[in-house]
C-alpha cells in the first residue's frame, strides 16, 4: 500500500484550517493548531506563500488563503457551470446533428473534454470525458487558440506534431487558420487529427465576454462532409448551440 507524503498531507491540514474559523491565523496558532513545531510549519507556509497559495499580511504577520487558490476554485466552478449549462443544448445538437458532442475546455497545453454526448444510434462508443486533445490539429482546439489569448499561446509554444498529411504544423499557416476561424465564428478539423474524421467546433462566451470552453461535433468525413466541404446545416446546429450556451452563461447575443 502507498504512503502518503507527510508534507502533503500537512500542507492540506494548514489549508482547511485557513478556509475555516478566523479570516488570518498567525504562524503560532498554524503550528499549536495542528501540532507541529514552528520551524516546520514556517517552512510549509513559505512554500505555500512562493505557490501562491497562502498570503501573509505585511503588518501582522498573520496568514490568510491567497488569490491562485480562488483561482483554482473559481476554474473548477466554471467549468462545472459550464457543463450544466450545456447539458440540455448538447443532447440537442446530437439529436438535430446525428453525430457525437464534446464539450472541451483548455488545460495543460491542451483540450481537455468535460462532456461527451454520444451519437444517437446504436453503435458502440466509449466515453471520452477526461481525454485530451491536441490544440493545433483538432476543430475544439483551434477555436480555443483562436478566442483564448493563453490558449494561443500555448499553441505557437507547444511542439505541433502531424497527426496525418493535412495537420497544419507552420506557425504562420496556423495563425492564418486562427484569424480564417475568427472570421467564421468556427474551426473545422477534416482529417487533420484522424484519418477518416472530421470535425467542427464554435466558442462558448461567459457574462464577462470572455471565451471559457468550446462545443463541437465529430463524425465520418462522409457524414460531415459533401463534396469534400463541412456541411453548412451543421455548422449551423454547431454555431447555434454555442450561441446558446453563452446566452445561457449571461454572454447576451453574438
Amino acid at each position: 500500500m502507498a504512503r502518503n507524503i507527510q508534507s502533503l498531507e500537512r500542507a492540506a491540514a494548514m489549508l482547511r484550517l485557513l478556509a475555516g474559523g478566523e479570516r488570518r491565523l498567525g504562524l503560532s496558532d498554524i503550528a499549536s493548531s495542528l501540532g507541529l513545531a514552528k520551524g516546520t510549519a514556517h517552512g510549509i507556509l513559505r512554500t505555500l506563500q512562493q505557490e501562491g497559495f497562502v498570503e501573509q499580511d505585511d503588518t501582522s504577520g498573520r496568514y490568510q488563503l491567497g488569490a491562485e487558490l480562488l483561482r483554482l476554485g473559481t476554474t473548477y466552478l466554471d467549468v462545472h457551470e459550464l457543463r450544466a449549462r450545456a447539458l440540455v443544448w448538447t443532447d440537442d445538437l446530437a439529436r438535430a446533428s446525428g453525430e457525437s458532442v464534446y464539450l472541451g475546455v483548455l488545460h495543460q497545453q491542451g483540450v481537455l473534454i468535460v462532456h461527451h454526448v454520444f451519437r444517437p444510434d446504436d453503435s458502440r462508443q466509449v466515453l471520452e470525458i477526461g481525454a485530451m486533445q491536441p490544440l493545433h490539429s483538432t476543430a475544439l482546439g483551434k477555436v480555443l487558440s483562436a478566442y483564448d489569448p493563453v490558449a494561443h499561446s500555448e499553441a505557437l509554444e507547444a511542439d505541433r506534431k502531424p497527426f496525418t498529411d493535412r495537420t497544419v504544423c507552420d506557425p504562420g499557416d496556423f495563425e492564418h487558420l486562427l484569424d480564417l476561424t475568427r472570421a467564421r465564428g468556427y474551426a473545422a478539423d477534416v482529417e487533420e487529427t484522424w484519418e477518416g474524421v472530421a470535425s467542427v467546433a464554435a466558442p462558448i462566451h461567459d457574462r464577462r465576454r470572455m471565451p471559457v470552453g468550446a462545443v463541437g461535433i465529430t463524425g465520418a468525413v462522409e457524414r460531415l462532409c459533401r463534396e469534400g466541404e463541412l456541411r453548412p446545416e451543421l455548422i449551423a446546429a454547431v454555431r447555434d448551440c454555442a450561441r446558446a450556451v453563452s446566452r445561457d452563461l449571461g454572454a447576451g447575443r453574438f
